[in-house]
């Protein structure tokens, strides 16, 4: 388990956010410089409408429970963090972690329908076989791993968003009221669910891909880390949109153009709770490279 998180519930960071806005010339290229003072704070019933928004593409297209998994993430106060901006009064949410027992809520809709999907698209029958088990005979041992953010979101705020998330599951342990609830916050693996860009000629030996293309291009920074890790499949997403929730036009545009050769794929990934600590590690060690 990872040091524990020294600082309050309610956390600021003050940070430059610098966006270029794409124009006809070079020449007439600005720089818009932002500042913003996000906080950390609980999961409330408010944050319905901006949690929903983060989640609306969680399963691709697929048309399932959202709204019940926004309340059951809103209701699971024990653990979990959502980031705003400090007195922003359209009480934005900029990005959310939390992690949910698949046993403890195996019968809710939304849980139900998550696995029913997870099992539809695993690729292979051993690939199956070993999801079958983790959501199923093993799902209360399961922490299914939920963080979203929008694209722009300042990368120092990962290790303090995954510090408190791993010191609160590690706290629930101990103070929660009954045996069964401690219990139930006792995780032997996180299921992470996420996306990457996969280069269409990754799979071959020799092609035309050259040096110069990633293999994969991680969407959010800390899956590097935890595809390392972990034992994964992926399968390719039916909407081939590039993720830009919070990007300007101009970065839409490069993005597009950018990742023209990449298919967009899910990233399912199984991690045991014990190497969150070799995760910390190298997650910290990523963010502070020069």
């Amino acid at each position: 388990m990872c040091p524990s998180w020294t600082g309050n519930r309610f956390i600021n960071h003050t940070l430059e956010e610098k966006s270029a806005q794409s124009e006809s010339s070079e020449e007439d290229s600005s720089e818009v410089v932002a500042q913003a003072d996000f906080a950390f704070f609980d999961p409330k019933p408010d944050d319905f409408h901006g949690v929903k928004i983060l989640l609306q593409t969680y399963l691709d297209n697929k048309q399932w429970d959202l709204s019940g998994f926004v309340d059951l993430i809103l209701g699971h106060t024990t653990v979990g963090t959502v980031v705003k901006i400090e007195d922003d009064e359209d009480d934005g949410v900029f990005s959310l972690i939390t992690a949910l027992n698949l046993g403890r809520y195996k019968d809710h809709k939304c849980i139900m329908e998550l696995k029913e999907f997870l099992l539809k698209v695993g690729p292979e029958k051993d690939v199956k076989d070993s999801l079958r088990l983790l959501l199923g005979e093993e799902a209360h041992n399961v922490g299914l791993s939920v963080s979203q953010c929008v694209v722009n979101l300042p990368p120092q705020l990962l290790p303090p968003l995954c510090d408190a998330l791993f010191d609160e599951v590690s706290w629930a342990t101990e103070d929660e009221p009954t045996v069964e609830l401690r219990s139930s916050f006792s995780f032997k693996i996180y299921l992470l669910i996420s996306r990457i860009y996969k280069h269409k000629n990754a799979d071959q030996k020799k092609g035309p891909r050259g040096d110069v293309d990633e293999a994969i291009i991680y969407i959010k920074l800390e899956d590097e880390i935890f595809h390392k890790l972990s034992w994964s499949f992926s399968f390719p997403l039916h909407t081939q949109h590039v993720a830009t929730h919070g990007a300007s036009s101009g970065v839409i545009s490069l993005s597009l153009f950018l990742l023209r050769n990449y298919q967009l794929r899910w990233l399912v990934m199984a991690i045991e709770a014990d190497k969150a600590s070799t995760f910390w590690k190298e997650l910290h060690t990523l963010i502070d490279e020069p």
